[in-house]
Parts: C-alpha cells; sequence; structure tokens
C-alpha cells in the first residue's frame, strides 16, 4: 500500500508515520507538509533514510503539488494537515480556513482527479462543541463548533461528507479527543506545562482550571486510525477516546508532583474566549466495529510523556526558542 500522509512533521502525523512503518514495513508513506511552525522534521529524523519513506516539502492547498504527488499512484490519503491551536484562531481565523477548509477540498478534487480508493479525515472531537456535566459525544451527536478552529474542522468534515455522497468518494473521518505524548508542540497543555516546569516557568492555568478533557495517548490514536484504514466503512465517522477524564487543573497537579515542583508555579490567567467546558468521547462504535480498544491508561501515559521530555531537553529547548526552524532547515537543504 502507498500512503499520502499530508501534515506528517507535526506531533500525531509523525507518531502515526513511525507507528505504520513500524507495523507495516512493505507500505510506502510520503509524507506532505509544509513545515509551518509546528512542522519539524527533527520528529522523523531517525527514519528518514528508510527506503519505504518519502517526504515531499509542499502545500494542502496547492493543487498543482497536490496533483503531481497523486499522479504517481496513491491508494490512500490521510489528512492531518491542519491549523489546531484554538487561541491561534482566535486571534487569525482566516488561515484556519484556509488550511483546514480550502486545503481539505483541493484534497478531495484531487482524490476525485486520480481516483485515489481512500481518504481519510482526521479530525477532532471539537466539532461537537461543550458538553454539560453528564453525556458522552457519540457519532449521532450534533455538530456544534464554538471556537473558529473547531468551526474550521467542521466545515472539513462536511466537505468529506459531501464529496462521498455526491461523488461517491471512499471516504472515512476519525474524531479523537485530545492527544498527549512524545514530540507534541509545547504550545499545548501537557507538553507546555511539563516544560515550563522543567524550567522553573509559570504554568498558566485558564480561568477556575475546571475544564474537563477525555485524554488518549497519541500511540493510541495512531493505532485506531490503523484499524480506521484497514476495516472501517465507507462514509462513516468513528470517534476515538482514551477514557480518561481529567481537568486542566488535575493535569497540572499530576506534572508538578512527577517532577517535583511547587504548586507556587501555578499562575491563573483569564479564561479563553468560549472556552468549552467539558468534551468526553463515547468509543463504543469503533470498540465494537473495529474491536479497537485504548492500550495505555491515563498514568502509565503520563510517566511515558514525561520521562520522554526530560530525556529530550535539546528538542524542546530548540522547539521553544524558534531554533529548530533554522536548524532544520539547513539539514534539510543538505541532504
Amino acid at each position: 500500500m502507498k500512503i499520502l500522509v499530508t501534515g506528517g512533521a507535526g506531533f500525531i502525523g509523525s507518531n502515526f508515520i513511525r507507528h505504520m512503518l513500524a507495523r507495516h514495513p512493505s507500505y510506502t508513506i510520503i509524507n506532505f507538509d509544509t513545515l509551518t511552525y509546528a512542522g519539524n522534521l527533527e520528529n522523523l529524523k531517525d527514519i528518514t533514510d528508510k527506503p519505504t519513506y518519502q517526504f515531499v516539502r509542499g502545500d494542502i492547498r496547492d493543487q498543482k503539488a497536490v496533483g503531481d504527488l497523486l499522479a504517481g499512484g496513491i491508494d490512500a490519503i490521510i489528512n492531518f494537515a491542519a491549523e489546531s491551536h484554538v487561541d491561534r484562531s482566535i486571534d487569525n481565523a482566516a488561515v484556519f480556513v484556509e488550511t483546514n477548509v480550502l486545503g481539505t477540498q483541493v484534497l478531495l478534487d484531487a482524490a476525485l482527479r486520480h481516483k485515489v480508493p481512500l481518504y481519510v479525515q482526521i479530525s477532532t472531537d471539537e466539532v461537537y462543541g461543550s458538553l454539560g456535566a453528564e453525556g458522552l459525544f457519540t457519532e449521532q451527536t450534533p455538530l456544534a463548533p464554538n471556537s473558529p478552529y473547531s468551526a474550521s474542522k467542521t466545515s472539513a468534515d462536511l466537505f468529506v461528507r459531501a464529496y462521498h455522497e455526491t461523488f461517491g468518494l471512499k471516504t472515512l473521518i476519525t474524531r479523537c479527543s485530545n492527544n498527549y505524548g512524545p514530540y507534541q508542540f509545547p504550545e499545548k497543555l501537557i507538553p507546555l506545562f511539563i516544560t515550563n516546569a522543567l524550567a522553573d516557568a509559570q504554568l498558566p492555568l485558564y480561568g477556575d482550571g475546571l475544564n474537563v478533557r477525555d485524554w488518549i495517548y497519541v500511540e493510541d490514536h495512531c493505532s485506531a486510525i490503523d484499524a480506521v484504514l484497514h476495516h472501517g466503512s465507507s462514509g462513516e465517522v468513528y470517534n476515538i477516546g482514551g477514557n480518561a477524564e481529567k481537568t486542566n487543573r488535575e493535569i497540572t497537579s499530576v506534572i508538578l508532583q512527577q517532577l517535583q515542583k511547587p504548586d507556587s508555579l501555578i499562575k491563573q490567567v483569564a479564561d479563553r474566549p468560549g472556552h468549552d467546558r467539558r468534551y468526553a468521547i463515547d468509543n463504543t462504535k469503533i470498540k465494537q466495529e473495529l474491536g479497537w480498544k485504548p492500550t495505555y491508561n491515563f498514568d502509565d501515559g503520563m510517566r511515558a510523556t514525561i520521562q520522554w521530555y526530560l530525556d529530550n531537553q535539546p528538542w524542546w529547548e530548540r522547539v521553544k526558542s524558534g531554533e529548530y526552524k533554522e536548524f532544520y532547515a539547513r539539514w534539510y537543504e543538505q541532504r
């Protein structure tokens, strides 16, 4: 199988590529990434020389570049490429529309033209909006996005649905809860708080810290996408969750305790506009239909994550300083 992975230099995409090359060594993986601020070739430095892996720098909004890639024959497109940080979408929604909506539409059009057998859209539970104290998001939950980011992902999902219904394109959509693990860009809660705590810097906790998220270790997310890719039913949506609901305050406490840092590092800051109160995923469908289930419990996943950041301090220091962009641009050009 020859797979085009868009956004493969990012956090989840790079972990997925590594997962696929390990589980399916005969597959060919093409990583198509524009290398925005969150795309980092160092995330895949250890597999760069594998004969079944290829990196191509490019933008999913570029019709010619996408078409040229697909002209060589592709068995599946898996679209991870997205602007994904809610705060950034509040500051500048336009780039989220351009990448997440227009970019998805360009990929879908190209998939039709080049008769790609399967298109997989990597979405998010944020398209469902916010839950109250009870209940879980199912695949039938109405879409009710509350941020420009989640609105752009919802729009992309609807384009995927439309191309399936109108043109018969074989599509799949996955909607996952919050991920954590190695190589996550330290603007997100867990890596930001781990790296700040290691540097004895403040941990900016939004509002009362009681917003709830369902957390999943990134390797479990990757194995779920693998299952959907191989066994999912065309036109379907699959929710992926880790069954680990935690408040942001609980996450903060776990990090400080494991790193033996004081609570005085916590700095409560004004809440984010439109901050969803609770997300929680019902993953019954993917369990029953595809036989998938998470293998990491939250405590084990957090220990592994914290240890990774302890063991890879040069990586996150380069990322947080911005040095990695120049360093790895030179490294890439020299190859």
